[in-house]
C-alpha cells in the first residue's frame, strides 16, 4: 500500500473509534501509528469512572463556551489526550508517531502531541485554533488536512 491508502485506512478507523465517544457536541476518534502499527486509541469524553455527559448534561453548552474556547471548562478529555494516556498506561513508546484524528487538535493537545514526540498530524475536520497549527509548524510537526484525494 502506498502513504495515501495508508492515510485512507487510518482515517477510516479514526471514524470507528470516534463512535465511542461520550461527548454530545463532537465526536472525535485519534490514533498514534508507528511504522504501520496502532499504537494507542483515543475518543473523547469523561474520565474512567466519571458521570458522562448524557448523563450530566454538556457543561459547556449549559455555559455557552464556544467551540475552541475555554478548554478547562468540560467533563472530558479530548481524544489526542485519551490517545497519549492509553500509550502511557500500556508502555507504548510513542514518540515518532503520526497522529491521525478525525478533527484538527486544540492548543491543550497540540503542546501534548509536541511533547511525546509525534512527528506528523493527520486531520480530517478543522477546529478553530489557529494557535494550535502555529505551535505544530514552530515545533517542525507536519501536519495536514485529509480530504480523500489521492494526490496527498
Amino acid at each position: 500500500m502506498k502513504r495515501p491508502e495508508w492515510d485512507e485506512y487510518f482515517m477510516q478507523i479514526t471514524q470507528l473509534v470516534a463512535t465511542r465517544s461520550t461527548c454530545l457536541r463532537r465526536q472525535v476518534g485519534a490514533l498514534l501509528v508507528k511504522e504501520k502499527n496502532i499504537m494507542a486509541t483515543g475518543y473523547n469524553g469523561a474520565p474512567s469512572g466519571i458521570t458522562h455527559c448524557d448523563v450530566t448534561g454538556c457543561l459547556r453548552d449549559q455555559l455557552n463556551v464556544p467551540s475552541g474556547e475555554r478548554h478547562e471548562l468540560c467533563r472530558g478529555l479530548h481524544a489526542e489526550q485519551n490517545a497519549i494516556i492509553q500509550a502511557a498506561r500500556h508502555g507504548a513508546n510513542i514518540a515518532g508517531s503520526i497522529l491521525y484524528c478525525t478533527d484538527s487538535p486544540c492548543i491543550i493537545c497540540s503542546k501534548m502531541l509536541i511533547n511525546a514526540g509525534i512527528v506528523e498530524v493527520i486531520f480530517g475536520r478543522g477546529y478553530p485554533d489557529k494557535l494550535s497549527l502555529e505551535m505544530l509548524t514552530e515545533a517542525g510537526i507536519k501536519f495536514h488536512q485529509y480530504t480523500g484525494d489521492s494526490d496527498q
